[in-house]
């Protein structure tokens, strides 16, 4: 049977795509304001606003590949049981050859109706405009978790975390809750890799620091993890 690894990943790994990053210095807060496009509150008072944001991330995303850093965790499945928990919402993992892909914060090639959270669809092209309705005739909404609401998916992914043999953290500071606190769910003696080029504040029991950027940090990982595997 093969081992299973959990990995967590954040913005970094998209950002050598050329996502644009909501947290760093020229990234997409210095054009707004997170109340303003990421809260139900901002849906409310200005709908219009709130969906060409996330039409213009969409577009953008339809203009970008996965980066070497991606393949390196698909590159991982031949020898791993890879789960990946993506803070992330573009679909750069399942591009990259990812099975298993569980989104954190939401999916933006998605919708879902403002009256039945349970009716979700897959967008056809960049667009979601006003009066784009579900069956009950409800405005469909970006399938994104905003600020202040409830992270459905965190549960089943503390439940992963759990189970794992190897646990690997990329592209994420660790200060975004309740994320960040999936290292807590991960067994103590199981190996831990953060992979980031800033320094990651978080105290983490049995963890090996490479201190790069997504792809070159992931590429040595993956190398060690398939060395480990092929000597057992």
């Amino acid at each position: 049977m093969k081992k299973k690894v959990v990995v967590l990943s954040g913005a970094g790994v998209s950002a050598e795509s050329g996502i644009s990053t909501f947290r760093d210095s020229g990234g997409l807060w210095d054009n707004y304001r997170v109340e303003d496009v990421a809260t139900y509150e901002g849906w409310l008072r200005n709908r219009k606003l709130v969906l060409d944001f996330y039409n213009q991330r969409r577009k953008q995303l339809l203009e970008v590949e996965p980066n070497a850093g991606h393949y390196e965790l698909a590159r991982l499945e031949t020898a791993y049981d890879v789960h990946v928990i993506t803070q992330n919402v573009d679909d750069l993992h399942e591009r990259a050859g990812s099975q298993h892909v569980m989104h954190l914060h939401g999916e933006l090639k998605k919708a879902r109706s403002t009256a039945d959270p349970n009716y979700i669809i897959e967008l056809d092209g960049w667009e979601l405009n006003e009066g784009m309705t579900c069956p009950k005739g409800a405005q469909l909404r970006p399938h994104i978790v905003w600020f202040g609401e409830a992270v459905p998916m965190i549960e089943p992914a503390a439940e992963l975390c759990a189970g794992a043999d190897y646990f690997i953290v990329v592209g994420t500071s660790l200060v975004v809750y309740p994320a960040a606190g999936l290292v807590n769910h991960v067994p103590q003696e199981s190996p831990k890799y953060v992979v980031d080029p800033k320094e990651v504040y978080a105290p983490i029991h049995n963890v090996t620091c490479v201190k790069e950027p997504a792809s070159s940090g992931l590429k040595k990982v993956v190398d060690e993890l398939l060395h480990i595997a092929s000597r057992k």
